[in-house]
């Protein structure tokens, strides 16, 4: 098992390199993809990944990508009304079809892993954003490893007992300051070509810090909901790490924290 996951780990890094590093129009269609597979991953939770429900959450996410692209639509909150209408009107035609929960899956998938996720290709795409959207990673995957590692050699205290027996308080603290080191070891390096002055490295691992702390929320997220539902993995997608949700569950809450931090404090 471990040597299955380490080989997964390698490659999605490997992949996660060219993606973002080549970015634009190939890192859009790469997000949209990973947001449908995610989002069916949820809709199959709620048991509806194949219904009109769910097929209007997945052209829902795909209008969203588009519009990343074309900017068509005039305004966010017209496509939030939008999609509720839709969803709700395929609720009252079909009942008693779904239940509600089933409707309120379909709105919240939409937005939890599709909008969410996105924020990876817009930081991107911002000025110095080839080198920003790596926070994304370094306080999710970083944070995470760190956490672990300080959890397995000095782990006493139970951050969630119920919900995640195997967090502690120490592995939580242990990953908020390996992220806070990472990241400004990480800026340094790279400070030239990022163009930044000395003060901003710090800015940049307090982003980082705030992004992990966040990132640790996510985890807890995606836990709950499978122990809501009594299911280990998501899916099997990714050997020896489960499916898209598994791996990407608390990248999708770093990547707006990190794009909307550094959009307006840098």
């Amino acid at each position: 098992m471990f040597k299955t996951r380490l080989i997964s780990g390698i490659v999605l890094v490997a992949a996660a390199l060219v993606l973002i590093i080549t970015g634009r129009e190939i890192l859009l269609a790469a997000a949209c993809v990973i947001s449908l597979i995610g989002m069916y991953e949820l809709y199959r939770v709620y048991r509806m990944e194949r219904t009109a429900a769910a097929f209007a959450g997945y052209l829902a996410a795909g209008l969203y990508y588009l519009d990343l692209y074309v900017h068509w639509i005039p305004e966010q909150m017209v496509f939030v009304i939008g999609l509720l209408i839709v969803l709700l009107a395929i609720y009252v035609l079909a009942y008693p079809k779904y239940h509600a929960s089933q409707i309120t899956a379909a709105f919240f998938g939409v937005f939890y892993v599709a909008v969410m996720l996105s924020c990876i290709y817009q930081t991107r795409m911002m000025e110095q954003g080839a080198y920003i959207v790596w926070l994304i990673f370094l306080c999710s995957w970083g944070c995470d490893t760190c956490a672990y590692v300080v959890g397995v050699k000095f782990g006493k205290h139970k951050m969630s007992p119920v919900l995640s027996p195997k967090k502690s308080i120490e592995g939580a603290v242990g990953g908020l300051v390996g992220t806070f080191l990472l990241t400004a070891l990480y800026a340094s390096v790279f400070r030239a070509q990022m163009g930044i002055a000395s003060g901003q490295i710090f800015v940049l691992a307090a982003i980082s810090t705030a992004g992990g702390l966040i990132s640790m929320i996510g985890d807890l997220a995606a836990s709950a909901i499978k122990r809501n539902y009594e299911i280990k993995d998501y899916g099997t997608l990714i050997p020896g790490h489960g499916g898209i949700l598994d791996r990407f569950d608390s990248v999708i809450f770093t990547a707006p924290v990190i794009y909307y931090l550094a959009k307006y404090l840098l």
